[in-house]
């Protein structure tokens, strides 16, 4: 999912039965629905417990899953990977090695997306794909698509 996806997502839109999260509202302009990993549904069961928790005896209308804005995400990200490289950086003086000097400098949230993209590209087919990723035109799609070749050669025994 899209930053812009993940903080418009809102419970009303989210069913945990069903492991579905429905995006009214993409980039593209077309509404779809999102599969949930069982990872995926835990972490929002937990959530939808402290959600409700906390508006016990409050009148709010804010219905959104993550109370964050698309900015907020790319920011605790970039918290996220410095303190990972530093404790990289630690980890490499203790045991005498030398730090590479680009590890994780040029990794952005947006690369996630990517990631994903490509490790769901070895489960579902192409078109199944496009439907998660809410790629209109496949040959956005191949941008994100990296499959190795010993992974494509596996399939050709």
């Amino acid at each position: 999912m899209r930053r812009g996806e993940i903080v418009g997502l809102r419970w009303k839109y989210v069913d945990l039965k069903l492991r579905v999260a429905h995006l009214p509202k993409t980039k593209n302009g077309d509404s779809r629905d999102v599969p949930l990993s069982s990872k995926a549904v835990a972490v929002l069961e937990k959530l939808k417990i402290i959600a409700e928790a906390r508006e016990e005896g409050e009148n709010s209308t804010d219905d959104r899953v993550f109370k964050a804005r698309v900015d907020a995400i790319s920011c605790a990200f970039d918290r996220a990977r410095k303190r990972a490289r530093k404790l990289y950086e630690q980890e490499c003086a203790a045991s005498g090695k030398k730090a590479n000097s680009d590890y994780l400098l040029d990794l952005r949230f947006h690369d996630l997306r990517h990631e994903a993209t490509s490790r769901l590209a070895e489960i579902f087919p192409m078109h199944e794909l496009t439907k998660i990723t809410g790629h209109k035109d496949p040959r956005m799609l191949m941008r994100y698509y990296h499959p190795r070749a010993e992974d494509l050669a596996k399939k050709l025994v």
